[in-house]
């Protein structure tokens, strides 16, 4: 991969701000990743199409802001901060497909298998994954501390990602096309699905940056925490969110027959319960002992409070 220093966001930046800047700064590291792969180009173009298709980028912005809490370098992880972002454009790609959740479009556009075909998609989402960790090997330094906690946020990413993390989600929800009976089970599914990932990012941030097993701990609550907040956000902005910014039409999981938050618990207590999970979060990292937590916090709260 080329080398693209990476520019730290101004303090004062709003989070808007810093939320812009550093998708900017991924976006430019991502294309240079696969403008150096030498893939076969029409697994390029699939693979380039989903990777760069507008995505928010909030895995890797939160395995930066975890680095920032502890006051890191940022040009060390960045590789890695373009794994997590492989890896879950990878996993949409496959969801996306007609054995899987069947859809036809992804943030306003047809998902990859329609403009490129069931197989070529197949490969593009096995082509993100496996370049995933060939990234992240470029985050080694000349250390032997720096290699091994690489060596370790490697691993995590593996289990995270894997067959006991977020491909596991996958399978539950399928399984629980069937009928979910309860929240719990639901909760479940989406701890695989969407948080697991969300914990690595912050994890990697913070191993790579230094961080000690007690912050690393409360990374991990926060990360928990705010991925189910996430996903309850989804769950509203599918009943009350604008489809020209949301990308996808009110109601569609009701009329796919996707049970949400909302279904269980009503809009009132899914945004008590969003707000309940937010809060424990950030004080999460408020008590980790982090030198400078503040964008973490502003992180949650703007999941929270997001249109899109």
């Amino acid at each position: 991969m080329a080398n693209h220093a990476i520019s730290a966001c101004a303090p004062d930046a709003s989070i808007e701000s810093y939320i812009r800047h550093y998708a900017q700064c991924i976006d430019i590291s991502l294309k240079q990743a696969l403008a150096s792969s030498n893939a076969h180009p029409k697994l390029l173009e699939a693979m380039e199409y989903s990777l760069m298709a507008g995505g928010k980028r909030l895995r890797p912005i939160l395995m930066i802001a975890a680095a920032e809490s502890l006051g890191a370098e940022l040009e060390r992880i960045m590789p890695v901060a373009c794994a997590v972002e492989m890896i879950h454009s990878y996993s949409l790609v496959h969801d996306d497909l007609p054995a899987m959740d069947d859809d036809d479009y992804r943030r306003g556009k047809l998902t990859n298998h329609k403009v490129y075909g069931e197989a070529m998609a197949i490969l593009a989402g096995d082509g993100l994954l496996t370049h995933a960790f060939y990234m992240a090997t470029l985050a080694a330094g000349s250390d032997a501390v720096s290699l091994q906690r690489l060596m370790l946020v490697i691993r995590e990413m593996a289990a995270l990602a894997g067959i006991a993390g977020m491909v596991a989600g996958q399978a539950a929800d399928m399984e629980g096309e069937q009928g979910i009976t309860s929240l719990e089970q639901l909760e479940s599914i989406h701890l695989r699905k969407t948080g697991d990932l969300i914990v690595f990012a912050l994890r990697a941030g913070g191993r790579l940056s230094g961080a000690s097993e007690a912050q690393l701990k409360a990374l991990e609550s926060y990360g928990y925490g705010i991925g189910l907040a996430f996903q309850i956000q989804d769950d509203i902005l599918d009943i009350t969110g604008d489809p020209a910014k949301t990308g996808k039409a009110a109601n569609s999981d009701e009329r796919a027959g996707k049970v949400t938050y909302p279904y269980f618990l009503g809009m009132d207590e899914s945004r008590r319960k969003m707000h309940e999970l937010t809060e424990s979060a950030k004080q999460a990292v408020q008590q980790a002992g982090l030198p400078d937590p503040q964008r973490l916090l502003q992180l949650a709260d703007y999941l929270m409070q997001r249109d899109r």
